[in-house]
């Protein structure tokens, strides 16, 4: 139950902020990163280029479901309150506990770990260093976002443009004439198929996905943005239009100046990129783009989580101070420190692989929930009046749902590890559901009663 005495969330974000912020997280380290994965398990170009063109594509499935919610659910809490109303409190607070305690603090914490890992390129440091850099930027971050969600979103779209401005150079640089090599696109397809084939595309598939992750973000600040009904469907489809191009086009780019197989497992396949199409400096150029990548997804990150917190606490579903308000700056700023706090302690605990990996299980298993969601409220909610509706209504949040269940269950055979470790965090919401429903009925009942009627 929200308390009518507390302040609003203020409609400051317009269609560029909202656009701004998603294409932000969105393209942050895994571009520069997972493309060499990807080559190792899929050595054929043809097959290579249809991951990420199928990423991408699921990606759009995805954008174009939430669109239809955000447009119906213009409030702040994305997922948790589409969640919520599809199937009931308990999915929507199961959502929440586990964007605290991995999917957005875990991202938070591997973007800030590859922002400091590329700070060494400049600046040797040491492992304790190298975790103090990537806890500073997080609490820089933080401290930024409490000041306004303006001098965040403001952060957000400078550090987005000069990212794009960098990547548009790189991708025309790589596309001259001369540069790329037909010979470098051979062999287009495997040639032969088996079981571990499969199993290769299912792990290839997985770190493309990561590469697009950061699409749903813009959902979590929807209380904050102008028009929602109009703007949310918009940033959404725009921002991943965007991104599928750049993506593409970026691939395209390395494979024809390295080739697959010079790609494969060389982590900096984008620095190699650059050494060999710009020169010495070019090291040094990509070590700059991908800090300002990880830089620039991370402030988006730490904006748009402790709006989900905000409204779970505001249901008296989390510590109550964290739905508090700063009085000036009208931003979550309880929930900021707590979410940087969080993300800063999981710095210590792990690799960036291995946060990354329970981050794609965990958050893809909530898209998918969201996406039958669509499917039910069309059910439960035939009246609502819906300002946009899913493009190929079933059949497309049908095909995301699908595609979702697969990669989870791929993820049981490939990395047992996450997945088992997701699932228990998954299961551990359960009693600290309990526990606070137990809590706000007791202050419910503590309430006066004209209180509990407003």
């Amino acid at each position: 139950m929200a308390e009518p005495s507390q302040p609003e969330l203020r409609r400051e974000l317009s269609l560029f902020d909202a656009t701004m912020v998603n294409v932000g997280t969105i393209l942050a380290s895994g571009i520069f990163l997972v493309p060499a994965t990807i080559a190792q398990q899929v050595p054929a170009s043809g097959l290579n280029l249809g991951i990420w063109l199928l990423g991408g594509i699921l990606g759009l499935f995805g954008a174009l479901t939430l669109a239809e919610l955000s447009a119906a659910m213009p409030s702040t809490g994305g997922l948790f309150v589409y969640l919520r109303e599809s199937f009931s409190p308990l999915w929507g607070f199961l959502y929440g506990w586990m964007l605290f305690l991995i999917i957005q603090t875990g991202t938070i914490a591997a973007l800030a770990v590859a922002f400091a890992t590329y700070l060494g390129h400049f600046y040797p440091l040491g492992p304790g260093a190298l975790k103090a850099v990537a806890i500073a930027s997080i609490l820089v971050l933080t401290a930024l976002n409490c000041r306004g969600v303006k001098l965040g979103v403001w952060t957000q779209n400078v550090f987005t443009l000069a990212k794009l401005a960098i990547v548009a150079f790189i991708i025309a640089w790589g596309l001259l004439p001369g540069i790329t090599r037909a010979e470098n696109f051979l062999p287009l397809w495997p040639t032969e198929w088996s079981r571990d084939s499969l199993k290769l595309f299912g792990l290839a598939l997985l770190g493309a996905l990561w590469a697009y992750d950061g699409w749903v973000d813009v959902t979590l600040v929807a209380g904050e943005v102008k028009q929602p009904e109009k703007n949310m469907p918009r940033s959404l489809l725009l921002s991943m239009a965007v991104i599928v191009a750049i993506y593409m086009v970026m691939n395209l780019a390395y494979i024809g100046v390295l080739s697959v197989a010079g790609m494969a497992g060389r982590p900096l396949v984008a620095a190699d990129f650059a050494l060999r199409v710009i020169g010495p400096a070019g090291a040094g150029l990509i070590a700059f783009l991908v800090m300002l990548s990880a830089l620039g997804a991370n402030n988006g990150f730490v904006l748009t989580g402790p709006r989900v917190y905000y409204a779970m606490a505001r249901e008296r579903l989390f510590f109550r101070g964290v739905g508090t308000l700063h009085p000036d700056y009208k931003t979550p700023y309880q929930s900021l420190v707590w979410q940087g706090g969080w993300a800063s302690a999981l710095v210590l605990t792990g690799s960036y692989e291995q946060l990354y990996s329970r981050v794609v299980f965990a958050g893809w298993f909530f898209y998918a929930l969201a996406a039958a969601g669509v499917i039910v409220l069309r059910r439960k909610r035939p009246d609502w009046p819906r300002p946009y509706r899913c493009w190929g209504y079933p059949v497309v949040p049908l095909l995301f749902v699908l595609a979702a269940a697969g990669l989870i269950g791929n993820t049981f055979i490939s990395d047992p590890g996450s997945a088992l470790w997701g699932s228990g965090l998954l299961v551990s919401g359960l009693p600290a559901y309990w526990l606070w429903r137990r809590r706000a009925a007791r202050t419910a009942e503590a309430l006066p009663q004209s209180e509990q009627s407003d």
